[in-house]
Formats: structure tokens, C-alpha cells, sequence
């Protein structure tokens, strides 16, 4: 099992920036990528970046030019550094914990881009 907590969400102004946080516990040895999605009200869940193991990273194209992913593997823990934040990015964000077998998830932080 592996339990994933959320933080760094908040209220920004348009043009903003937040740093989210997933601390992971529990069988951490087994994740081998983490990765972050949101999902907006009445709308789906989607995949933002994912890190591996091996440092390897993946964006999705409507992120990739203002979001970063990080992993601090010694503190069990991802970050997604989001700038220039618009509207549209308002949104409760998960992060997602992959092992072999499973994907764990945590509870979610919310972001709310408004002026």
C-alpha cells in the first residue's frame, strides 16, 4: 500500500505560480513514477506530467510550457511547479503513485486561478 498526500493548492491571481507537493508513504520502494492529473468541475480527470524512477518526464501538451515535475526520492516526494497560471487551470489536482500492479491516489488539493 501506498498512501499519497496532496498540499500546495491554494488561490492565485491570473499570472501566478504554486508549487504542489505529494508526500508518498508507506511501500515506497515499490512506485516506480508519479504523476500528477487534475480535474475540473463537470469535466474529466486528466494526466498533466508524470516522473519515473530514472528521472525521465512527460507532459501534456496544454501544461508542458509552464508546468514542471519533480521528484525529491529522499523525501518521498513530487512536485508540480505550475507559472503563468490561467483561469482554465483552476481545478482539483491528484497526484497518482505507480507501482507494479496498482496505482494509488491521494485526496486531491484544490487550485482556484481568480482576480
Amino acid at each position: 500500500q501506498v498512501q499519497l498526500v496532496e498540499s500546495g493548492g491554494g488561490l492565485v491571481q491570473p499570472g501566478g505560480s504554486l508549487r504542489l507537493s505529494c508526500v508518498a508513504s508507506g511501500s515506497v520502494f515499490s512506485i516506480y513514477s508519479m504523476s500528477w492529473y487534475r480535474q475540473a468541475p463537470g469535466k474529466e480527470r486528466d494526466l498533466l506530467a508524470t516522473i519515473t524512477n530514472w528521472g525521465t518526464t512527460e507532459y501534456a501538451e496544454s501544461v508542458k510550457d509552464r508546468f514542471t515535475i519533480s521528484r525529491d526520492k529522499a523525501k518521498n516526494t513530487a512536485y508540480l511547479q505550475m507559472n503563468n497560471l490561467k483561469f482554465e487551470d483552476t481545478a482539483v489536482y491528484y497526484c497518482l503513485a505507480q507501482t507494479g500492479p496498482r496505482a494509488f491516489w491521494g485526496q486531491g488539493t484544490q487550485v482556484t486561478v481568480s482576480s
